[in-house]
C-alpha cells in the first residue's frame, strides 16, 4: 500500500479511481479554497439549532450520519427525518450536497447519485476536549452501509472526507493495509500490526479511500473542532454510485 496519492483539485484531468488499489487514498488539494472552507466552517458551528449529537456529544453532526443512528436504535427516525436532514443542511450550506457529489464523481468517473431514502452528504463536528480529540476514533471499517448484498460481492465502495476547518494540532487519520474481505475481524481495539500511513488534511483538501480498508481518526488538540464533509457511496451498476451521509 502507497501513501495517499495527491493532485491540485485544478489539475484534476480525468478519474482516479484506477489509482485508487494501489494508494492508501486519493486527495485533491483545495477542492473550496481555504477560506471558503473556513467559511463554510463557521456557518456549521454557528448553526447550532440544526446540529445533531450523537454518542453523548462525543460527535456532533449536520445532517444524520447513518452508522450513528443504526448504531443507537434510531434507523426509524433516520428515515422518516432524511429529506428535512438535507433542507437542514442545504440551508446552512447551500449548494455543498451538489458539490461533493459532483467532485466524487470526477474521481471515481461514474455517475454518483444520492440514494433513495438516506440522507445526502453531511457535516462531522468532533469537538475540542471530547472523547475523538482525546483519544482518537475507533479503528473501524465504513461498511454500515452496506448490506448483505454488498458484504456478500464486496462491490467497488468509497467513503470521502471533505476538510473544512482541521485541529490546530494533529487530527490526521491514519489508513491501514488491512482491508475487510468478509472476516470478522472488527471491530478492533488494539491498533493493529500492520502498514499504516497518516495523511494530514488542510482545510478545503477533498480525500477518498475503500470503504474497507480500516482506518480511525487520530486524536488531536488544541480549542479547535475538526469540521469535516463526509459522503460514502457504493457502486450499484457499472459506473454508478449511490451516495449516503
Amino acid at each position: 500500500m502507497k501513501k495517499t496519492w495527491w493532485t491540485r483539485a485544478d489539475d484534476l484531468d480525468g478519474p482516479l479511481l484506477g489509482r485508487l488499489p494501489r494508494h492508501a487514498a486519493l486527495g485533491l488539494r483545495q477542492a473550496i479554497s481555504p477560506e471558503t472552507a473556513g467559511r463554510w466552517a463557521s456557518r456549521v458551528l454557528a448553526a447550532e439549532a440544526d446540529l445533531g449529537d450523537d454518542f453523548g456529544g462525543e460527535q456532533r453532526s449536520l445532517g444524520r450520519p447513518w452508522y450513528a443512528h443504526m448504531e443507537t436504535g434510531r434507523a426509524a427516525e433516520y428515515f422518516r427525518d432524511a429529506e428535512a436532514s438535507d433542507r437542514r443542511v442545504e440551508r446552512v450550506l447551500p449548494g455543498m450536497q451538489t458539490l461533493t457529489l459532483s467532485w466524487l464523481s470526477r474521481v471515481l468517473g461514474g455517475t454518483v447519485r444520492r440514494r433513495h431514502g438516506f440522507c445526502g452528504p453531511g457535516v462531522h463536528v468532533f469537538p475540542p476536549g471530547e472523547k475523538v480529540a482525546r483519544r482518537g476514533g475507533v479503528f473501524h471499517y465504513d461498511l454500515e452501509g452496506l448490506g448483505p448484498e454488498h458484504k456478500a460481492t464486496l462491490p467497488r465502495a468509497v467513503s470521502c472526507v471533505w476538510m473544512l476547518q482541521p485541529p490546530i494540532k494533529r487530527g490526521g487519520l491514519t489508513l491501514y493495509g488491512t482491508t475487510w474481505r468478509g472476516r470478522a475481524n472488527w471491530p478492533m481495539d488494539e491498533e493493529p500490526a500492520t502498514q499504516r500511513t497518516t495523511t494530514l488534511m488542510t482545510a478545503g483538501d477533498f480525500l477518498v479511500f475503500s470503504s474497507y480498508r480500516l482506518h480511525r481518526i487520530n486524536g488531536f488538540s488544541g480549542e479547535q473542532a475538526r469540521v469535516s464533509v463526509t459522503c460514502h457511496a457504493v457502486e450499484v451498476d457499472a459506473d454508478i454510485w449511490d451516495a449516503w451521509f
